[in-house]
């Protein structure tokens, strides 16, 4: 499996939604996406000043259905 890249949250929404992701909520700093199709919903940190850690962002694509290969690929 190749290494997760750092990200940020803004780009990994931006790939969420780009796969058919909608924004759900928002609760404070944490943005909570829906996929129609799939039933299902992800949750992401976003702080402006910070990147999201590679091992949360592996964990957030995983529960949305992807490995980081198919982000790599995808993006």
């Amino acid at each position: 499996m190749p290494r997760m890249p750092q990200i940020t949250a803004r780009e990994l929404v931006r790939f969420l939604k780009s796969e058919g992701f909608s924004e759900d909520h928002q609760s404070g700093s944490h943005l909570t996406l829906w996929h129609e199709a799939r039933r299902v919903s992800v949750t992401i940190p976003v702080h402006t000043a910070a990147d999201i850690g590679r091992g949360l962002a592996v964990r957030i694509l995983k529960d949305a259905g992807f490995s980081v290969e198919d982000y790599l690929r995808l993006r």
